[in-house]
């Protein structure tokens, strides 16, 4: 009964997404574009109405819950329930001037946009040497971060955007792996400090997959730590970080207020969401 319930819940999720998409391509191919490849919100953009974006999140929301390694899905789920938390997101950008110089320049966090012969020759403990050392100790590269689809306005596209290429900094910042563990402390902090209904969702159930002995230390000393860093500490995306890489890691820490991890996990090879 249960493997069934669970392929109807399958099925049931690409039909939703099926049809969502498929409205949209109908409507776009009736509307016509301005220059043949995007509505002029910004490229890629695919314009839904709000029904569409909650069959949208019903459909990434369930296949992310089964699978939290399925990027597309939570990126999804993140467009289409975040309009509000982007918005508080940019305006707190636009009142910070570091932030405000991001929203200006549109900065991209690509490996095409990175040195990273540069970044391998700066010193241990450096933001720029340590980020590299993540991402070549997870095996994970800034290049998997989607494009953003479904938001309906062109500057909160590039907050979410900078969101998502930002994550695999703040791994960096925090000290956490791209293990699940790492992943639901880095989760609790994006929660308190975004407000995004993503994060919110992925500390809430992210626990349920974690052992009785993560569980543990999650609650006891990585839980509080995410929780009361994120509230207190300055907007992670109003930090030019493509400028900050000689910059010592503890010293960024504390600029953004930030404390170092009460634990230390290893790194494992899965990909982070």
């Amino acid at each position: 009964l249960l493997g069934r319930l669970s392929l109807w819940v399958n099925h049931r999720q690409c039909v939703l997404i099926s049809r969502a998409l498929c409205v949209q391509q109908l409507h776009s191919s009736s509307a016509g574009f301005t220059d043949g490849s995007y509505d002029g919100l910004y490229p890629g953009h695919i314009q839904t109405t709000p029904m569409q974006k909650a069959l949208l999140a019903v459909g990434s929301g369930v296949a992310a819950l089964q699978n939290p390694y399925r990027h597309d899905m939570v990126a999804v789920l993140g467009e289409t329930t975040g309009h509000l938390a982007l918005i508080k997101l940019r305006d707190r950008m636009r009142n910070d001037p570091e932030g405000y110089t991001i929203l200006t320049e549109r900065p991209r966090i690509r490996l095409s946009t990175l040195d990273l012969n540069n970044m391998a020759s700066l010193p241990d403990g450096s933001f720029g040497r340590e980020y590299l050392r993540f991402l070549e100790d997870n095996r994970v590269t800034p290049d998997s971060r989607a494009d953003v689809k479904f938001v309906d306005d062109e500057e909160l596209a590039y907050v979410m955007q900078r969101y998502r290429e930002v994550h695999d900094l703040l791994h960096t910042l925090l000290g956490m792996p791209t293990n699940m563990l790492g992943e639901v402390a880095v989760k609790w902090f994006e929660a308190a400090q975004t407000g995004l209904p993503m994060c919110a969702l992925g500390a809430v159930l992210g626990p349920l997959r974690l052992n009785t002995s993560r569980l543990q230390s999650l609650f006891t000393s990585l839980g509080p730590w995410a929780l009361q860093n994120g509230r207190r500490s300055r907007c992670i995306l109003s930090i030019f970080y493509e400028r900050r890489w000689e910059q010592s890691l503890e010293d960024l820490r504390q600029e953004l207020n930030i404390e170092p991890p009460p634990v230390t996990l290893s790194a494992t090879n899965k990909s982070s969401t």
